[in-house]
């Protein structure tokens, strides 16, 4: 049997396509921490959310909406993950401006320590003397990310523990997502 390998997920930002902004309450005003959609643990929402189309354009069937990088997710692409990876994510409809119901937020809800600090191309972490000390010993840097597999357990989503921008998700998930044709991603193995 032939070991599951993994991808990061990113948004492919084309020219003439939509920039989003970061999720908004009930209320419409912006979340306190955009940061906790990436933060690889099942979230609490009070009400429903909404995103803002920032720069219009067309729409992808995958973005990160504003600073916290929420992933938006059209709903092909959310049953695509609904149906691969159940156990590995949250799903939380979101409204946007000319497009209701047809748009969710993805939340991974797995964190995994799995970085491989040695076949990644650098790693450098958050240290005192960077003045932020709740970082401290997280990652600050990783470039040319590579995970170790062996970490991973059953997981087909999740976030890398220390450096949570990085969204991955195990090869079947990929080509699932790659099959249904869909807009805005774009995949490198890690």
């Amino acid at each position: 049997m032939s070991q599951t390998r993994y991808f990061r997920l990113s948004e492919n930002v084309q020219s003439g396509y939509w920039y989003l902004g970061d999720p908004r309450n009930g209320q419409g005003h912006e979340v306190d921490d955009p940061s906790l959609f990436r933060a690889g643990r099942p979230v609490q929402v009070e009400s429903r959310l909404s995103v803002p189309i920032i720069e219009p354009g067309k729409p992808l069937d995958f973005s990160t909406a504003g600073t916290g990088a929420a992933p938006i997710v059209h709903v092909t692409v959310a049953s695509i993950f609904a149906e691969l990876a159940p156990n590995d994510v949250q799903l939380l409809p979101v409204d946007i401006k000319g497009h209701p119901d047809q748009y969710l937020l993805l939340v991974a809800t797995k964190l995994i320590r799995c970085i491989d600090d040695t076949a990644s191309e650098e790693v450098r972490y958050w240290k005192p003397e960077h003045g932020q000390p709740e970082r401290v010993g997280d990652y600050k840097v990783v470039s040319g990310l590579r995970i170790d597999p062996s970490k991973v357990g059953d997981a087909k989503v999740f976030r890398t523990w220390g450096w949570d921008l990085a969204l991955i998700v195990a090869e079947d998930v990929k080509d699932g997502l790659e099959r249904a044709k869909t807009t805005g991603m774009k995949f490198k193995q890690v």
